[in-house]
């Protein structure tokens, strides 16, 4: 597809749901989940950089992103619980 169609068919669909009024309140939710999965990553992105001296690594993808930023620490903690009890040998 062509690039310039792309951005055009985007800009038609936001002047179409600016006049016609989509309920904002479904745009909110999916925003700050983003904004949740995002924090959730830096922050496994700041355990990784630190824990590297303690030999602790959590992969860094949408599903851990997603625990972290939702449930905070105790997230953290239950993904480190699975990752060294349930899931030893797996690296």
């Amino acid at each position: 597809m062509d690039p310039v169609l792309i951005v055009a068919a985007i800009g038609i669909g936001i002047f179409i749901l600016m006049f016609l009024g989509v309920p904002l309140k479904s745009f909110k939710w999916v925003g700050n989940g983003a904004v949740r999965i995002m924090v959730g990553a830096l922050a496994l992105f700041l355990i990784n950089l630190f824990g590297n001296f303690m030999g602790l690594h959590m992969p860094i993808n949408l599903f851990t992103s997603a625990v972290t930023g939702i449930l905070g620490l105790p997230g953290v903690l239950m993904l480190f619980a699975v990752h060294f009890l349930v899931l030893p040998g797996v690296m």
